[in-house]
């Protein structure tokens, strides 16, 4: 039970960085990678780009 609502809260996490990366304005490659990349790993994921990858994206995604 307990694991279900963590999944459900790491997956409207991830639903909410895809949505705030395709708002980037980067190259249509670097947002579906970027994109991947969150979904794939998860909870790492959400935390590198909240913490880290939210500012610097458009530099690594010319």
């Amino acid at each position: 039970m307990i694991g279900t609502i963590v999944w459900l809260i790491g997956l409207v996490c991830a639903i909410w960085c895809v949505l705030d990366i395709f708002k980037k304005n980067i190259s249509t490659g670097g947002k579906v990678i970027a994109a991947v990349v969150v979904l794939l790993t998860s909870w790492v994921g959400l935390a590198v780009y909240y913490f880290y990858g939210h500012d610097h994206l458009q530099e690594w995604f010319k």
